[in-house]
């Protein structure tokens, strides 16, 4: 279950800090493919909505914070200024260029998986709110929904990173989202994915953490099949997956990673690690069995590592600040 320990100043601070990110131009972490010099355009103008908070996926679910503390805690210090905000970005005309961009020759890979991942769950928050923002993004959620199950659909291979292209993370992310909006088809093919990537996995071998990762690839793989998978065969899975969970080797998934520097970017990305870990381990301990002898282990690493990265959120600078509160919300308050 989400912890719903987030004080009010504190969602305040963490929507204050989202709607200064979402018009925050600069800096800018530009990734497009660029094919001549028509194409050095500021980036507002190829993503009227999307340009603040760095990089486009982190504007995205800086967006997503925003509406998703709206709905939730309409009083908040600060809220009518978001909805002003939010109400001069999303329009349909804005979505509409947005849209452009993704119906184009970039637009098939570009923010693939993860910001799409993003756009489809602020889509489906926006619309199971009722929100009239749904409305207006519709252009642009339409072609990503298409785009990420074409995708999905067809790749035969999973992507195992901890960082933005890990498939299983999308994919999970994705299939919630499809779920809460009924979308049968979109949801089916996140399934049937899961299944055909991950379905045969057992004996994880994988060194982590990586110095930049924000995900750990075998949680992030079990957190997608506890999904997919009803509660007796996903135990059976998840015990043949991680079948020596206690042994001494597996100590760096069960305590979170040190953080030398939160404001580097590496090192905020591990304070992301810390809360991605602490809402996968806890939705793995409510997956298993209360009997199951690795249920507690995963309840003391999902507080431990909840403790650890929600002490780092706010007050390490932007390479931080634009994005981990985006982490630290979902931690509290899931989506939908």
């Amino acid at each position: 279950m989400p912890d719903t320990r987030l004080d009010d100043g504190t969602a305040a601070r963490l929507l204050s800090v989202a709607v200064e990110n979402v018009q925050r131009d600069h800096p800018v972490h530009w990734t497009h493919v660029i094919a001549d010099d028509a194409g050095l355009v500021p980036q507002r103008v190829l993503h009227p909505i999307f340009a603040g908070s760095f990089d486009w996926h982190s504007c995205v679910h800086q967006t997503w914070l925003a509406v998703r503390l709206l709905r939730l805690r309409p009083g908040l210090d600060g809220a009518e200024e978001a909805r002003r905000v939010l109400d001069s970005l999303i329009t349909p005309e804005n979505a509409r260029v947005e849209a452009e961009f993704f119906t184009g020759p970039s637009g098939g890979f570009w923010e693939r998986p993860y910001g799409w991942a993003w756009l489809l769950v602020l889509d489906a928050e926006l619309r199971t709110w009722g929100s009239p923002w749904a409305v207006a993004l519709r252009p642009l959620s339409e072609v990503l929904r298409e785009r990420f199950l074409v995708k999905v659909a067809g790749a035969r291979l999973p992507v195992r990173t901890g960082t933005h292209g890990n498939t299983a993370f999308a994919t999970g992310l994705v299939l919630d989202a499809a779920r809460a909006v009924g979308d049968e088809e979109l949801a089916a093919a996140c399934a049937a994915a899961a299944l055909r990537w991950h379905r045969e996995d057992a004996g994880y071998g994988g060194f982590e953490p990586d110095a930049a990762d924000f995900l750990s690839p075998a949680l992030t793989e079990a957190d997608l099949m506890r999904r997919v998978l009803p509660p007796d065969e996903f135990t059976a899975w998840f015990d043949a997956f991680l079948p020596d969970l206690e042994e001494a080797r597996w100590k760096v998934l069960r305590e979170p990673a040190p953080v030398d520097d939160p404001s580097d970017p590496h090192g905020s990305h591990l304070v992301g690690l810390a809360l991605s870990r602490a809402w996968q381990w806890r939705a793995i301990a409510d997956a298993l069995p209360p009997s199951h002898p690795h249920t507690d282990l995963a309840r003391t690493a999902a507080e431990a590592h909840a403790t650890t990265g929600l002490h780092q959120v706010l007050g390490h600078g932007y390479y931080a600040e634009h994005w981990l509160g985006t982490f630290a919300t979902y931690l509290h308050l899931a989506a939908h």
